[in-house]
């Protein structure tokens, strides 16, 4: 029966979660799909002719696999950070902390949510990428294990932002001042190998690298990276943000007033 009644509460928050995003396409869906199409135009097709090719590929289909990610990156993030902060500020976490359900149903739901509009987000990116570039599919289970992945520990540290965060102010901080250099850093425009080798170190120690090097391997068949170092980064991630956001529900930390 507990079960059951579980099930039908994770239900209920992931359909109030991909319903909240829908309602408003123009803003959660639309803009992300215009800027990365910036990308492909500037980068891509511009910078790109002069820069030839990258890996052995040409640099259009070079960049594809991280644009597509960091697309899914923040969209999964900004979601539930936005989303759950929301919630909180309206005092509606409250009704569900009182509610006779486990708190890793909360979590998984706007998990869930974050992660429903990453993918999503991802897919239309990847079929606007098909106007400037033929895509390659190199392994299709290694493309999918990677997204669903990396859409839920980013989806996870939104929902730990919103927990910290006082004001709407405060879940723009993380994006602004340590995700975005980060995906930037990441590899999404280029090979690590082509640096130093005190900066390639460096950049081993962004996750953000593992990520889209997994994901580049999926359609290239390329990575700077082993996949299992790529694979066990992501697991650690989703291991240890889901311990941190189920201790702070559990605590009420930033939650009870």
């Amino acid at each position: 029966m507990s079960s059951a009644r579980n099930m039908i509460a994770l239900k209920s928050i992931l359909h109030k979660e991909v319903h909240r995003f829908m309602r408003i396409w123009v803003q959660t869906l639309v803009p992300p799909a215009i800027t990365i199409s910036l990308y492909f135009v500037i980068f891509g097709e511009l910078i790109g002719s002069r820069i030839g090719q990258m890996g052995g590929f040409d640099y259009m289909s070079f960049i594809v696999p991280g644009l597509i990610m960091m697309s899914v990156i923040t969209n999964s993030y900004s979601n539930v950070a936005s989303s759950f902060f929301s919630a909180k500020w309206q005092r509606n976490v409250e009704e569900m902390l009182v509610a006779p359900v486990p708190n890793w149903v909360i979590v998984a739901g706007y998990v869930g949510g974050g992660m429903c509009r990453g993918i999503l987000v991802g897919c239309i990116v990847t079929l606007i990428s098909l106007l400037f570039t033929e895509i390659q599919i190199h392994n299709i289970w290694v493309i999918i294990a990677t997204v669903a992945l990396t859409s839920a520990t980013f989806a996870l540290g939104g929902l730990i932002n919103a927990i910290f965060a006082g004001s709407f102010d405060d879940i723009s901080i993380i994006p602004t001042f340590i995700l975005t250099p980060l995906t930037y850093l990441g590899g999404v425009f280029y090979s690590i190998t082509l640096l130093p080798d005190f900066w390639q170190g460096v950049s081993q120690i962004n996750p953000i690298v593992y990520m889209v090097n997994a994901f580049r391997y999926g359609f290239l068949g390329i990575s700077d990276v082993s996949l299992i170092a790529a694979f066990s980064v992501l697991g650690g991630f989703i291991i240890t943000l889901f311990v941190i956001a189920m201790t702070l529900i559990t605590k009420g930390i930033g939650l009870r007033s």
